[in-house]
């Protein structure tokens, strides 16, 4: 069982950053592949990004790529996303997920945490 909870959210202006973070319970937590996800208003939550349990491998959407990036510390059982040139099409809320299953289904989910953008 993996408890996760996210952090960091807030208001920033275009083409600021925020940092997310995702603290996670558990002694297994290096085992997991770790994902960000975000839900705008009125639309389908979207895959973010994603890393590896050993935070080799990294990928993310094309919407974000060059401009997001992925990071975990397994020692700290914690997942992080930094966000550079937000853009107001950024903001949503943010979702931390982790899976252990190969087919990457997703079965541990965080409360999320707003991200707003202003232009």
């Amino acid at each position: 069982q993996v408890q996760l909870v996210e952090s960091g959210g807030g208001l920033v202006q275009a083409g600021g950053s925020l940092r997310l973070s995702c603290a996670a319970s558990g002694r297994t937590f290096g085992s997991y592949v770790m994902a960000w996800f975000r839900q705008a208003p009125g639309k389908e939550r979207e895959f973010v990004a994603r890393i590896s349990w050993n935070g080799i491998a990294t990928y993310y959407a094309d919407s974000v790529k060059g401009r997001f990036t992925i990071s975990r510390d397994n020692a700290r059982n914690t997942v992080y996303l930094q966000m550079n040139t937000l853009k107001p099409e950024d903001t949503a809320v943010y979702y931390c997920a982790a899976t252990n299953s190969p087919s990457l289904i997703y079965n541990y989910w965080g409360q999320g945490t707003q991200v707003t953008v202003s232009s």
